[in-house]
């Protein structure tokens, strides 16, 4: 009897033991495994060393020996042909100056915080109520839709611009490079005779060797919707300004733009011939304003769409900017693209958050939205680099990242915009979190790593690539646009977002 109370009596410890030590058990078990994605260190690091070797033979690939487009059997403006222009990185078209790579990337963002200056002070400008009710409308009665393509390349060594692509300007067409702009209208190359002009790749256009070139005058719709301008001799002066600095100041006029080798031209673009140019634009000749308004390239052609897709700014390699060939499809993660009553120029995009690791981060949705006085929202911008957050977002997306990278060691505690830095001196590929924009309307897209954890030496060590702004606006930069083929569905106010579709 007292053996039988014995047993039942351990039998109880034991059912005990096991109940406690299971419940232990499953407060110690790890949390559910986290997205995640494979950065390649070697890879990255191996392209430090390449873009600090090019030189500048790329400008001779697309230039002949007169710098002129052949005239013969040009394609006329209503061919149904696709065409598109080749997009190549600013560091492609001249050799660096930097002595390593971080100097690189330090002059990187020290012009790109210029930049984001710029473009936030247009646009509280814009908000606080400057008055553009009275500026005309540009007649572009005279021109008619137009597939038009051209390719794209990184440009990250010289001046202001990130991308460049190489068009025709004049009738012979001369052709040259130009820094392409999301946020810009107006279109511009330096000219002669040159009171002051930087330097350049391509001989400055001469507008007297051009029989369509024909200055503006003071009473023309196109002058009038310059913010800047002013009258000589009954010809219309523009002047533009950029955050930098930098600014182009001379005659307004029209000539003939032609698209790619096989000459599809637009007549009659209306374009500044600047006599004074200073400023970080160097190697280029000019700028091609894709912007909103309606003294663009956009909106002088009347593109119902245009796409282009931006290299890694760190390759030699091109990939292109096509227009009115490519809308938004089923495969893309699209969004709303919303415009600003305050403001023209810029590309609106709805977004509603971030995922990381899979894990969605906590921010309130107004954090993103455009209020009623005109100011805050999110604009997608091929000239800003680094992606710029409201505050509260940013430190909100940080904070996430940091919270399931613990494992990784920690580098420098902040290099110039990034306070969050890791050390993959060791490494040859690391996992990392998966980091997604969640846009309104519920689509969603993975950035490759390599978008968002970028070196900024070629010792290995790595920061996390979105930076906070105390602005109201974000601001999505093209490093986190690489790799991706952005369309701009004008007709149907949509943006699409495609991976690896360059």
């Amino acid at each position: 009897m007292a053996s039988t109370r014995l047993l039942s009596l351990l039998s109880l410890v034991t059912f005990s033991l096991i109940l406690t030590t299971t419940h232990a058990s499953s407060r110690s078990l790890p949390p559910p495994s986290h997205q995640t994605t494979v950065l390649d260190v070697v890879s990255s690091l191996q392209q430090t060393q390449h873009i600090l070797s090019l030189d500048s033979t790329l400008s001779s690939l697309f230039t002949t020996n007169t710098n002129t487009i052949p005239e013969s059997d040009p394609v006329l403006l209503n061919s149904s042909s696709p065409l598109s222009l080749t997009l190549h990185s600013r560091d492609t078209l001249v050799a660096s100056q930097h002595k390593d790579y971080k100097s690189l990337v330090l002059s990187r963002l020290d012009r790109d915080s210029s930049r984001v200056a710029g473009i936030t002070a247009k646009i509280l400008f814009a908000v606080e109520g400057i008055d553009r009710s009275d500026l005309k409308p540009v007649d572009t009665s005279s021109y008619q839709p137009e597939d038009l393509t051209t390719p794209v390349v990184s440009g990250a060594s010289q001046g202001s611009g990130e991308y460049f692509s190489r068009i025709g300007v004049g009738t012979p067409a001369k052709e040259m490079f130009m820094v392409l702009d999301t946020g810009s209208d107006v279109n511009w190359i330096q000219c002669q005779p040159c009171s002051d002009c930087y330097q350049q790749s391509d001989p400055v256009f001469d507008p007297t060797t051009s029989s369509t070139f024909k200055p503006l005058s003071c009473s023309s719709p196109q002058c009038g919707s310059l913010e800047v301008s002013a009258c000589r001799a009954d010809k219309c002066l523009y002047q533009v300004s950029y955050g930098d600095g930098s600014f182009t100041v001379g005659d307004y006029a029209t000539d003939t733009v032609t698209f790619g080798s096989n000459g599809n031209k637009v007549n009659d673009v209306a374009l500044g011939c600047g006599h004074d140019n200073e400023g970080l634009f160097t190697g280029a000749a000019g700028l091609l304003g894709l912007g909103g308004g309606g003294l663009s390239m956009t909106n002088q052609i009347k593109a119902t769409s245009f796409s282009y897709c931006l290299v890694d700014r760190d390759s030699g390699k091109s990939s292109s900017l096509d227009f009115n060939s490519v809308r938004a499809g089923d495969d893309d993660a699209t969004a709303p693209l919303l415009r600003n009553a305050k403001v023209d120029t810029f590309y609106y995009v709805g977004l509603s958050g971030f995922t990381v690791g899979g894990q969605q981060v906590s921010i309130p949705a107004e954090v993103f939205a455009v209020d009623a006085s005109g100011g805050g929202g999110v604009i997608l911008d091929c000239g800003t680099a680094v992606t710029r957050l409201q505050t509260q977002a940013y430190n909100s997306l940080r904070d996430a990242f940091v919270k399931l990278t613990a494992n990784l060691k920690r580098g420098t505690s902040s290099i110039s915009l990034f306070d969050t830095c890791y050390d993959f001196s060791s490494l040859s590929s690391v996992k990392v979190p998966t980091v997604a924009f969640r846009f309104t309307g519920g689509k969603s897209i993975d950035l490759p790593a390599k978008n968002y954890l970028i070196p900024v030496d070629d010792a290995g060590t790595f920061c996390f690539a979105f930076a906070p702004t105390s602005s109201s606006l974000s601001i999505i930069g093209n490093v986190q646009q690489q790799g991706t083929r952005v369309t701009y569905d004008l007709a149907n106010n949509l943006i699409g977002l495609s991976a690896n579709k360059c």
